[in-house]
Formats: C-alpha cells, structure tokens, sequence
C-alpha cells in the first residue's frame, strides 16, 4: 500500500521536482499545497509524513509560516511526521522546530534530494 506524502512549499519549481521525484515511485502517494493552511485543509486526507518548507509566502499577512504550520499539524495529529526542508537552515531554527515536533530538519542544499530520499525512508520505516 502507498503511503501519502504531502509536500508544503510556495516555491512551485520545489513543489514540480519534489512531485517528479516521488510520483514515480509506486510506494508514495503525493499531494501538495503551497500554503499551509491548504495543508491543514486537507489533514483528514490523514497524510503518512509532511514535508513542510520553513518560509511560506505571505506569512505574517494573516498566513502561517512553518513553525506555525507545524504547531497546528501537531494540535491536530501528533502522530503524522514533518520534516522540515528550507533553504534558510541555521541550528537554531532547527533546535526550534525540533522542539516543537518535527521529525527531521533538512537544508536544501546540493544535494537535498537524496537526503530526502533518504530520510523519507528511514522515518517512514
């Protein structure tokens, strides 16, 4: 059985290549949404991991960021994993979302999507 995966970004060239990376792999099941409240509309969908961005467009103008986000899917189901994936990685904001409930905290680096490959494996399984 495939597992749903949701991806959160405002980014729509992340959002493409994530879609195209995971769609064709028969055991994931993708959706995704370029806000956070787009995901949290969706969470009765009872997505098996999130992988939030840490800036969304338009936080702070009556929209979540990702910190928020987090806290939210984790008001509503602490148990679906997030890991966070942001292009603005610093140790502390990854203390921050740590301690809040993610699972894991990337950095879209050079190789990001390996690692991604990689840790959706391991905190799927």
């Amino acid at each position: 059985m495939s597992k749903l995966i949701f991806f959160v970004d405002d980014d729509k060239m992340i959002i493409n290549l994530l879609e195209y990376t995971f769609q064709s792999r028969q055991q994931y099941d993708v959706r995704s949404f370029i806000s956070g409240e787009d995901c949290l509309e969706a969470i009765d969908l009872e997505p098996d991991l999130i992988v939030l961005d840490h800036q969304l467009a338009g936080a702070g103008e009556s929209k979540m960021d990702g910190i928020e986000t987090l806290e939210k899917i984790k008001h509503v189901n602490r148990e679906i994993p997030v890991i966070v994936l942001t292009a603005y990685g610093t140790d502390e904001l990854s203390d921050e979302f740590i301690s809040k409930g993610a699972a894991r905290f990337l950095t879209k680096d050079d190789y990001f999507i390996d690692s991604l490959i990689n840790t959706i494996g391991e905190v799927l399984n």
